[in-house]
């Protein structure tokens, strides 16, 4: 291939130094200052200059030296693994369903639903959360629907409940204690706690954000389907396959990067999820809906420790790089 030299590159240059001062202002510049607050001992409320060099000392307050602080990390990791672990597959089921229901040709009015859907996704974050608040509260319209489905009353206070799922459920089978093999400790946490399972007040939570993200999702795979060739789902059937064998050979297989984005975009929001545990919860009730982006902002504007919160911030971004890193692997094994 022939180089680009001379004029025509000078003149390549000039039109892409606009995206690339961008870039380098508002991203790279902000990252590698973010990275260097997180070895410095910075409050925030004084200059910059003026904070004292801290070694790794924020990073030895998370993951190694015993403390509140690793305690209250290792419960927003616990937490937000079990919001990841929630949201994930349900918002891109749900959106995948919602995208095949929307693409049927034989659907009436498709581009009302699709707007009906995707209609949470632009609405306000904050709004949604304090409307699902009045849904979840001991005399919202979620009890009101359980009391007339269920047998008695439910006067469940959602989002002041920190027991976790499986703790309840070992509970109803007569398990109410730590086994002898779960009381050791990891983080200051211990395996009882790790395996609680999402408090009933994150689960509430974390059916807001199924509900809010399903739709942005949904047009992506939309998208994907739209672009599945007509020719290939024909020239399937006239070789005699059934819509289960087209389904499954065919249009999954091609959707197979819109899954990985769906994924990837999921992965990054689900461990940065703040607003709606902002505005729900404060990270109570107990720390069962702490997260470690709460706890950024906890750290750093509450207790004024801009060089922890720092460091909390690039121990999830490892975090959410070897999530994605693994499903790419999954991914591309299944090709």
């Amino acid at each position: 291939m022939s180089r680009i030299h001379g004029r025509q590159g000078l003149a390549g240059w000039l039109f892409m130094s606009p995206a690339i001062i961008g870039l380098g202002v508002f991203m790279v510049a902000p990252i590698a200052l973010a990275l260097w607050v997180s070895f410095r001992d910075w409050s925030g409320l004084t200059p910059l200059g003026a904070s004292e060099p801290a070694g790794a000392a924020n990073y030895a307050d998370l993951l190694t030296d015993s403390s509140v602080v690793r305690g209250d990390f290792a419960k927003s990791l616990r937490n937000n693994l079990y919001y990841v672990l929630g949201v994930v597959p349900a918002q891109t089921f749900l959106a995948f369903l919602l995208a095949l229901v929307v693409n049927a040709r034989l659907l009436k009015g498709r581009t009302f639903f699709r707007t009906a859907f995707y209609f949470p996704s632009v609405t306000s974050s904050i709004a949604v959360a304090f409307i699902f608040i009045f849904l979840f509260s001991p005399t919202g319209v979620v009890n009101t629907v359980l009391s007339a489905v269920l047998p008695g009353k439910v006067d469940l206070v959602w989002l002041d409940d920190s027991d976790g799922l499986l703790h309840l459920l070992l509970r109803a089978v007569g398990v109410d204690a730590a086994p002898g093999a779960l009381r050791g400790e990891f983080m200051d946490l211990s395996w009882w706690d790790w395996l609680s399972g999402p408090s009933v007040a994150l689960s509430s939570v974390m059916i807001l954000a199924t509900w809010t993200t399903t739709g942005t999702f949904m047009l992506m795979f939309l998208a994907g389907l739209q672009n599945v060739p007509e020719e290939l789902e024909e020239a399937a059937s006239i070789d005699g396959a059934s819509p289960r064998q087209r389904f499954f050979r065919i249009t999954l297989p091609l959707l197979k990067p819109t899954l990985f984005l769906v994924l990837t975009l999921g992965i990054i929001g689900t461990w940065q999820v703040f607003d709606q545990v902002y505005a729900m919860t404060s990270g109570g009730p107990q720390k069962t809906t702490l997260t470690p982006a709460y706890l950024i902002y906890r750290e750093g504007f509450q207790n004024s420790a801009m060089g922890r919160a720092a460091a909390i911030a690039f121990v999830v971004l490892v975090i959410i790089l070897v999530f994605t890193g693994v499903q790419r692997l999954v991914l591309r094994k299944e090709r």
